[in-house]
């Protein structure tokens, strides 16, 4: 689907990835619904939307909220007409322990934000985009989410469960207006540690400092191409397109590997 003249609403839009996307949205010349639950940085993307501040609408949703979600789908009125994409962004992160060590508060958190959130949000909109001539849903899941990451592993949990979301709604909606793709970012910089209540982790391996990180603005360029190219799925960076075909061709070294580099942010 061409965003050009499209009304599409990206959550977690106040910071990070979901700022750049909605900037690259308006660049394009879409209308663009900003979902956060801080409203301050919501604003502070507004301010960076320049000439295009009027083809972006902000509202405080909380998205782990079905209710509120639900009301929102129904009565926001939004200037620009009936909603043609959803981009599913907003996620956070858990503490850097062990599963033994993370508490039931914690777990619970990452799954309504990262699962749930997307799920509300997919259950609110869909009967909209399915009455339109053509839209798209958009899920960002994670290279978390077919890699486990010792320190991760319910976020990654998570990820994985956006992941198999995705697909089964991909083939649910096939032969619909609907179309739909699951995107796995690897590392990106941007600021879900803070956003996620958590300080950095106190230890970083040599790997670590050395890998490359891809700006949020450049992830954002690649979703956006990729949504407009109605790709089945997305790898986004080239960490995340390594560890992909690592993964698959032996899934145990690439597990490996990836807890041979966390090991020392764990210890």
């Amino acid at each position: 689907m061409k965003v050009k003249d499209k009304v599409i609403i990206v959550t977690g839009a106040g910071s990070g990835m979901g700022r750049a996307l909605v900037l690259q949205l308006l660049s394009m010349q879409a209308q663009v619904i900003g979902l956060d639950i801080n409203d301050a940085a919501l604003q502070e993307t507004a301010s960076l939307a320049g000439n295009r501040r009027k083809a972006f609408e902000t509202f405080v949703v909380d998205i782990t909220n079905r209710e509120v979600v639900e009301q929102f789908s129904k009565d926001a009125a939004t200037p620009f007409g009936p909603v043609d994409g959803v981009i599913n962004n907003a996620g956070i992160i858990q503490p850097f322990v062990k599963l033994n060590d993370l508490g039931f508060d914690k777990i619970e958190r990452v799954m309504n934000v990262n699962f749930y959130g997307t799920l509300n949000m997919i259950k609110a909109f869909l009967p909209q985009l399915l009455a339109r001539p053509e839209a798209h849903i958009v899920n960002i899941s994670s290279m978390g989410g077919f890699l486990p990451v010792p320190g991760q592993t319910i976020y990654g949990a998570s990820k994985a469960a956006v992941k198999l979301l995705t697909e089964g709604l991909y083939a649910e909606l096939d032969g619909t207006n609907v179309r739909v793709t699951a995107v796995f970012p690897g590392a990106v910089n941007t600021n879900i540690t803070k956003n996620s209540g958590l300080q950095p982790p106190g230890k970083q391996t040599d790997a670590g400092k050395a890998m490359k990180v891809l700006s949020a603005t450049k992830a954002a360029q690649i979703i956006i191409a990729g949504m407009e190219a109605n790709r089945y799925c997305l790898m986004v960076g080239n960490d995340a397109k390594f560890m992909d075909y690592f993964s698959r061709i032996n899934p145990k070294a690439a597990a490996c590997l990836i807890s041979r580099k966390m090991k020392s942010m764990l210890s």
